[in-house]
This record gives C-alpha cells, sequence and structure tokens, in this order.
C-alpha cells in the first residue's frame, strides 16, 4: 500500500451495491438495479467531498453504504484508524464492526421523519449514547446538552417532542446528535433540501463553523451543485451509478469537462447581473434504467458527442493531463 493512500481517511475501492428485482409469488430474482456500480474515491481528514447528481444516481445509496445502512455487493471500505492502518469495514467482524460504527455517522435529508414523533428529543440522544458506553445518564445528558448548545439550540429543549420544532430546528437537532458520539466522518444526505432558502444557509454556515471546531470529514450529497460548490473542497460527479468525474470545487464550473458535468453546471443561476450566463445545455431523452444500464458509457445515449467507441467501451476514471486531483471518465477528454 502507498505512503499517498496511507494519508487517506476513508478510501473506498470498486463498490457496489445492487438491488435485486423479483417477480411472482415465489420472489425469482429476474434482474439486478446496479444502484452503485465499481464506485471509486477518497476523503481526508478536515476536508469535504461533495457528490453531485440527479435524483437516482445512486448519491444516497452510496451513503448508506458508506454507513453500512447498506451491505454492499462488493468492493471495499478502508477506514484508517488512529494508528495509521487501514481497516476495511466490510471485513470486519460484528464486535470490531461495532467498535468503529460510531466513528461514521450520517444525517438524513428529511428531519421530520429522522426523529421519532412519540418520544423526546433526550430518548434520540440517550439510546445511542447508552448503547455505545458513553457513561451514566448524568454523563450523557451533559454530552447531549452540550451538542445541542453547539448546534445554538437551549440544552432544556432535550425534553421537548419533535412536533414542537420547526423543520430548520430539527435538523439541527439531527447534527447535534450526529455529532453526539463524537464521529469521525460524517455523511450528509442532502441536509438542507426539504428546508426553506433562507434556512439552507443558516444550516451550511452552521455545518462548515462544526467542522473547524470539531475537525470534522464531510460527505456531502445533493443534487444542487450551488450548494455543493460552497460546502465542499472536492466535488464528484455521479451519472447511473458511477462517478464521471472528480474536481476541486474552486473554479468546477469553468474547469469541469465531463458533457453531464458541464450539462449540469450550465443548470447554475449565477445571482450577478453584471456577470452573462452561459447557454443552458439541455439533454435529450430520459436517464436510463438502472436495471438495464447501457453498454460502453453510460452517459452516451444523451451525450451530443457520443462516438461508436463510447456505445461500445466503457471509459475509466483517469487524471486529466496527469493530475491526480482531476479526474474524467470520458473517452473524447484527453
Amino acid at each position: 500500500m502507498t505512503e499517498k493512500h496511507q494519508e487517506h481517511l476513508l478510501e473506498v475501492r470498486g463498490l457496489q451495491k445492487y438491488f435485486p428485482v423479483t417477480k411472482g409469488a415465489f420472489k425469482r430474482v429476474v434482474g439486478q438495479v446496479h444502484a452503485v456500480d465499481d464506485v471509486s474515491f477518497y476523503v481526508d481528514s478536515g476536508e469535504t467531498l461533495g457528490i453531485v447528481g440527479e435524483s437516482g444516481c445512486g448519491k444516497t445509496s452510496l451513503g448508506k453504504c458508506i454507513v453500512r445502512l447498506y451491505a454492499p455487493t462488493a468492493g471495499q471500505m478502508l477506514l484508517r484508524d488512529a494508528g495509521g492502518n487501514q481497516q476495511d469495514l466490510m471485513q470486519l467482524g460484528r464486535r470490531e464492526s461495532f467498535a468503529t460504527r460510531r466513528r461514521i455517522q450520517m444525517v438524513f435529508q428529511d428531519p421530520y421523519a429522522s426523529l421519532n414523533p412519540m418520544k423526546s428529543i433526550w430518548t434520540a440522544f440517550d439510546e445511542p449514547l447508552r448503547i455505545h458506553g458513553f457513561g451514566n445518564r448524568e454523563k450523557r445528558l451533559e454530552i447531549a446538552s452540550r451538542m445541542m448548545e453547539a448546534v445554538n439550540l437551549r440544552p432544556e429543549y432535550l425534553f421537548r417532542y419533535p412536533h414542537e420544532f420547526s423543520g430548520g430546528q430539527r435538523q439541527r437537532i439531527c447534527i447535534a446528535k450526529a455529532l453526539a458520539l463524537n464521529p469521525e466522518i460524517i455523511v450528509c444526505d442532502e441536509p438542507v433540501s426539504a428546508l426553506d432558502v433562507s434556512i439552507q444557509a443558516q444550516i451550511m454556515n452552521l455545518m462548515r463553523q462544526l467542522q473547524k471546531e470539531f475537525g470534522l470529514t464531510y460527505l456531502f450529497i445533493a443534487h444542487d451543485l450551488s450548494v455543493v460548490e460552497y460546502m465542499s473542497n472536492r466535488i464528484a460527479v455521479m451519472y447511473l451509478g458511477k462517478i464521471v468525474e472528480t474536481a476541486p470545487a474552486k473554479n468546477f464550473s469553468t474547469k469541469c469537462v465531463h458533457p453531464y458535468a458541464k450539462a449540469l453546471m450550465s443548470a447554475v443561476p449565477i445571482p450577478k447581473l453584471d456577470v452573462k450566463k452561459g447557454e443552458e445545455i439541455v439533454l435529450s431523452g430520459d436517464v436510463p434504467s438502472p436495471i438495464h444500464p447501457p453498454a460502453g458509457c453510460r452517459f452516451h445515449p444523451r451525450c451530443q458527442y457520443c462516438t461508436e467507441r463510447c456505445k461500445q467501451e466503457a471509459p475509466e476514471l483517469r487524471p486529466l493531463d496527469g493530475n491526480p486531483d482531476h479526474m474524467v471518465a470520458c473517452h473524447l477528454v484527453k
């Protein structure tokens, strides 16, 4: 294993997640949904990797595989421990898996569905803290109170119920709950898409502040490129279960080269009167079925630059101009 790999906090190699498609009374498997198909990337400590793509591209399935809510079909998920060694999360036994589980937490898209309406906010904090052995009740209450203060909510709110809070407050509670176990990585699955625009800005600024305060690493999943650009250090673009381009977030709008990434970028509004927006790229057709993905490049049915090679040969994710920080999967990009 190279020295460079040792520096990554999380490294994913060839990750796959297929869901069986069944038919009939005997649930005969007739196909597979290729939700995540041979995805590889890395995340360094303290950075934010943004994952962007349209609905159905596999972003959420990827996030749930990382936190092991879904069991991946194949691949490796290598997490670096305190000694600098990499552990494959898919190869750990039950005891080892439990010990590392709290190191990666998740904030879900819908704050209304993330909290049990029948139980107080304190119960949502107390159960995971108790399971992972965070002291007695007094100690756990102290941790929960401190996390509530970290997201600018009063500790006494712990004994209220979810229906007593707004959507923005609920998402703050979900962020605080994820922080309570002192994780290193937080997978954020569209954490602001269900909120009003004014509240989105507050939550994103809060998350950036918490990242600095607690030394967090984010895997930030969204379909809004402007949100991802604001939050991320690097951006990975997904299409139909595969990553087609990764690049630094800075100047991504002008540096992206994959036709799909360019189409996404062209749809982002520019909030400046003196800046002229370029022509919007309108993709033809619909996203192909993930049950029967097209041969070759998966984007070729909608790509205006498609060639015969694109229809037959799947492009590999490779460095652009020898730059390992900018990777692209496209036959037409040299």
